[in-house]
């Protein structure tokens, strides 16, 4: 057994193989940078100035939205340059820039410059973006959908894990030092992706790269495609509309008792750890019956998971329905993703995992606006109740955009071949 599990860790690899264990450590640190000030990022505002309550409100709003707005707007952009110079050049352009920028967030003097450096930070956006585009073209598509739900598990798990790791470390070395902290493991980041990354590009001119509009048109399923663009803004949304309030959540079950912060951020943390185990499970079974039946199920789990945190009675019902959560997350945002990467052309994949980029972002901004709006209205069960409502639009959306590869996996089976998603073999898929 034991020689076994050595021969498995220590095997030689393929080189997608080792960007793919390079970049899942990249994907988790960028995921953990920017959610690991979550838990105080109100509270290192206010040390920077004398707020009121509603100044801080707003402060804190703007600051958490800005880099997301920016990463929206800007993520195009340097998707277009990566199929032009390269996906590695972005990798290292986005880990050495997020590096300098977080770090320089423990030197702030007031609100007004950290501002400016969290738009910075959008603008340097695209680690994971391209991260996905270069596994997506160097994998072998049989695998694609393993190799995607693996990366996708450091997003996600850096995500959910960054706002417990980030109350710890605030808690034991201060405000600014988790900031100097973050930079340099970044810059850890940066160094791993210059020496152990490698790319085998075809370079696009810049007058040979078609339009937008022109590159959506020439897609086998445009449809497809920009469905999944949508899909994406919603499961961030859902995912993001009680990010905010969790912490009052879990303060709200507890009765205001002690450790609030602690018990929340092991709260937000736990949907992590199942999406990492569970993600590259999926992403395997997926390439085997299609990944938008794992979709598709995951959607359907996802309402079942929702709706109950909403009459939820103490913390530690909160906390196992959370942890069906992250099963829910692991057969989402992977799925999607192989799905991009199996039905999009090698040479524009930067730009497609671009624009689905920016459609994240749109999520992340989208989702606690409305958490927060609903919570006014019905109070924190009933953000619960919206995020339900979403995930049964996105579920209908899905199934829709999606039934072209029901038929197509149908059809194929007819003429007897193996109507394995995607397989460049099958003259229908």
């Amino acid at each position: 057994m034991l020689t076994h599990i050595r021969q498995r860790l220590f095997r030689p690899r393929e080189q997608w193989e080792q960007n793919l264990v390079v970049l899942w450590f990249g994907n988790f640190m960028a995921g953990v940078a920017f959610s690991l000030i979550m838990p105080f990022m109100s509270l290192y505002i206010d040390t920077l100035g004398d707020f009121s309550a509603a100044q801080l409100s707003m402060w804190s709003g703007l600051t958490y939205s800005i880099t997301f707005l920016v990463t929206a707007i800007i993520s195009p952009w340097w998707g277009k340059i990566a199929d032009r110079r390269g996906r590695k050049l972005m990798l290292l352009r986005a880990s050495l820039g997020m590096a300098i920028v977080l770090g320089a967030m423990g030197l702030v003097q007031n609100v007004y410059e950290l501002i400016a450096l969290r738009l910075l930070q959008g603008v340097f956006s695209g680690y994971i973006s391209n991260s996905n585009a270069l596994i997506a073209t160097s994998a072998p598509q049989e695998k694609s959908g393993q190799a995607l739900g693996t990366l996708t598990t450091g997003t996600v798990s850096g995500t959910l894990l960054g706002p417990l790791l980030g109350g710890v470390v605030a808690e034991m070395t201060g405000y600014r030092m988790t900031f100097f902290i973050t930079g340099t493991i970044l810059f850890v980041v940066f160094l791993l992706c210059l020496a152990f990354v490698h790319e085998n590009l075809t370079p696009i001119e810049k007058g040979d790269q078609v339009p937008a509009k022109q590159l959506l048109q020439n897609l086998k399923y445009p449809h497809l495609i920009i469905g999944m663009f949508v899909t994406t803004m919603i499961i961030q949304a859902s995912n993001n509309s009680i990010s905010p309030l969790l912490s009052l959540y879990v303060r709200q079950l507890m009765d205001h008792g002690k450790n609030v912060a602690l018990v929340s951020g092991i709260v937000a943390a736990i949907p992590g750890i199942a999406t990492l185990i569970a993600a590259p499970r999926f992403g395997a079974l997926g390439d085997r019956i299609g990944s938008d039946k794992i979709l598709i199920g995951g959607l359907i789990f996802a309402v079942f998971v929702y709706i109950p945190q909403a009459f939820v009675q103490n913390v530690w019902q909160l906390g196992a329905l959370r942890l069906l959560v992250g099963i829910a997350d692991a057969a989402l945002l992977p799925q999607v993703q192989t799905i991009l990467a199996k039905y999009s052309p090698h040479n524009s994949a930067g730009r497609i995992f671009s624009y689905n980029q920016s459609f994240q972002a749109m999520g992340n901004v989208a989702g606690p606006l409305i958490g927060s709006s609903v919570s006014g209205f019905f109070g924190y069960g009933g953000v619960f109740i919206s995020t339900t409502v979403l995930v049964v639009i996105n579920l209908f959306w899905v199934n829709q955009n999606t039934r072209v590869l029901r038929k197509n996996r149908a059809d194929a089976a007819k003429m007897g071949h193996c109507a394995i998603t995607a397989c460049p073999k099958c003259p229908i898929l």
